[in-house]
Formats: structure tokens, C-alpha cells, sequence
């Protein structure tokens, strides 16, 4: 079954990225991509989309994300270019019903209308591939949900033409917490220095002295409860996720919060010291970056080609121009590069 994902540049990717997301991205067949258009649904610094844009790319690729499975976003045209004629397919209702828009832009001055729309934007990127599961955080549900939904119009409306797609949760650290406050997640949009936020590409001594500083709480009991113990609980769901192991199980082996904390900085550092080194390795040859990502491109432009002219056909875009000169359809689609 086709796989895939996305991840936005919003800010420095984090540990609860790398156990959510990057190691997951593993099915040679899938496509994985930075997700940078969706990073221009509020203000934004070019500067720091075009770093960050490379950053997310080169840590996907050192993560292991097999050869010619990642891309940009904005290297494929159709991305932006399905994500219109799948705006003409929704309702105002629906948009206005997602998380990100009632949390950012809602009733708020100088609200873009790209970050109401952007949900289509989502869609598109999934319904291109003909994509059956899609891996994402807990807090991406609904966002898939719509693009369940665009699809199912869209095939009942114009003709079959998408596959309708399957949301892939992950069993643990589909939402790692923050570990100063273990009630939210840890999260990549945060300023670069949060203290409960641990960030892939932290100094090892920066890491184990945010796990070592995590909330916990004045009990000394180690157990998993995420109500009455959310930062112990955040603790031993990290290290499970990291050993693969069970939580419940792991609590079992502690006496102190101490011993809890030393041990999860060591399985964290474990999985993060490997890929914090191949990441430096592929830093060091740029070229070969710019190679491996043309090559995700390419086979994405390909790939995205059929289902996204089929869009256009069914729509009634296709067909003749007066000139003669070519189709809608191929107008539309732009060319390969």
C-alpha cells in the first residue's frame, strides 16, 4: 500500500517528530516531502522557510527515508494546482470547522486566506499519490478526515477518480509532550529554546539536561497514569518508544524518578546521536542532497501526473484550446523539469 507524509517547516523539527514521523517514513513505494507551502499560511521570514526548508529535507534523508522517496513540496506543481479545484469541491462550513483556523485566524485582523483554505492544500497533497495510508500525528486526524471526505465527493460528483485514503496511527509518541508542560505536546513551532522541548539537532549535553529537568511531580512513585501522572507518564512513554517497549511494563523496573529520568536520556540519546551524525555527514556534500531530492521530485511529478489530469477531464477542464496549441488539462499540469 502506498505511504504518505508530510512534515511543515513551522519550526526546528523535535524528538517527538523523529518518533511520530521520520522513523516511520520507511516504504520504498512511498512519497515523504517538506511540506513548505504550508508554512506560508501565516507571516513567515523567506530566509528562514529556505533554512529550515533544507534542514527538514536533510534530516529526513538521514533519518533513513529510503532514496528517492522525499521531495519539496513546492518543486511539484501540482500540489497548488489540484489543491484549487479541490477548493471548488468544499464548503465554507467545513473549512471553518478545522482546528488550525478556529485556534489562528478566526475573528482574527490580517488572517490569511490561505491558512482557511490551506485544508485543500492537504488534501491534494494526499489524493495526488493515490496514497492508501496516511501516517500522522493524533493532531492531524481531522485534516485527513477531510480529505476522506473532498474524495468521496469528488468520486460521487465527477467520476471516480481518487482513492479514498486510511489514517496510520502510530501504538506510542504520536504526541510526545513537552516535558515542562506535559499537559500539551512537544512542539516544533515553539521558540528554538523552550525548555521542554528537545529539538534533533540539540547538543547531547542540551538533551540529557531537558530530560534530567522534566516536570514530574512531588510523589516519588513511577507509574502510568496519564491523568494523575502526565510527566511521569510522558517519561515512560518516550522510553518505550525508544526501546520499544511497553510503558506499564517499564514503570515496574523503577524505585525513583531519578533512575527514570538517566535511563530515558539514554535511550533518547541513543536515538538521537546516530542520526545527528549522518546528518553532519550529508551536510558536508550538498550536491548529493540536491540529487537525492531531484530524484524525489522527479518521480513525484510523475507520479502526481495521472490522477491530477484525471481531476482536470472530470471536472471539464480538459479539451481544445481555440488556438489548437494544446489541452487544458497539459496547461495546467505545467511540465517536468
Amino acid at each position: 500500500m502506498t505511504s504518505l507524509s508530510g512534515i511543515t517547516p513551522s519550526g526546528r523539527l523535535t524528538l517527538g517528530n523523529h518518533l511520530g514521523a521520520l522513523r516511520r517514513f520507511t516504504d520504498p513505494d512511498g512519497f515523504y516531502f517538506v511540506a513548505n507551502l504550508h508554512a506560508m499560511t501565516t507571516k513567515h521570514d523567506p530566509r528562514r522557510l529556505a533554512a529550515l526548508t533544507r534542514e527538514f529535507a536533510t534530516l529526513m534523508l538521514a533519518a533513513g527515508v529510503p532514496d528517492g522517496t522525499v521531495f519539496i513540496q513546492s518543486d511539484v506543481p501540482a500540489h497548488a494546482q489540484l489543491a484549487y479545484l479541490l477548493e471548488c469541491t468544499s464548503y465554507v462550513g467545513e473549512l471553518s470547522r478545522m482546528i488550525q483556523y478556529k485556534e489562528k485566524g478566526n475573528g482574527r485582523p490580517m488572517t490569511r486566506a490561505s491558512l482557511f483554505t490551506y485544508p485543500c492544500l492537504m488534501a491534494a497533497d494526499i489524493l495526488l499519490y493515490g496514497a492508501e495510508q496516511v501516517p500522522v500525528g493524533g493532531d492531524q486526524d481531522q485534516h485527513v478526515e477531510l480529505a476522506r471526505d473532498i474524495a468521496i465527493r469528488f468520486n460521487r460528483e465527477y467520476g471516480e477518480t481518487f482513492v479514498v485514503p486510511q489514517l496510520a496511527k502510530a501504538v506510542l509518541a504520536t504526541r510526545v509532550k513537552d516535558l515542562a508542560n506535559p499537559t500539551t505536546k512537544m512542539s516544533k513551532s515553539d521558540v528554538d529554546n523552550a525548555v521542554g522541548t528537545i529539538r534533533l539537532l540539540d547538543p547531547p549535553d542540551v538533551i540529557r539536561r531537558q530530560i534530567m529537568r522534566a516536570v514530574t511531580d512531588s510523589e516519588n512513585e513511577v507509574r502510568h497514569d496519564e491523568a494523575a501522572k502526565p510527566g511521569v507518564t510522558n517519561l515512560l512513554e518516550i522510553l518505550a518508544a525508544c526501546t520499544d517497549g511497553d510503558p506499564i511494563q517499564l514503570a515496574k523496573a523503577y524505585s525513583s524518578y531519578g533512575s527514570l529520568k538517566q535511563d530515558v536520556a539514554d535511550a533518547v540519546l541513543a536515538v538521537i546521536e546516530p542520526l545527528q551524525k549522518e546528518y553532519a555527514r550529508l551536510a558536508t556534500d550538498p550536491g548529493a542532497i540536491d540529487d537525492l531530492l531531484a530524484q524525489g521530485r522527479d518521480r513525484a511529478i510523475e507520479a502526481s501526473r495521472p490522477r491530477f489530469e484525471a481531476a482536470v477531464r472530470a471536472m471539464g477542464l480538459a479539451g481544445s484550446s481555440a488556438t489548437g496549441s494544446g489541452s487544458t488539462a497539459d496547461g495546467l499540469a505545467g511540465s517536468a523539469p
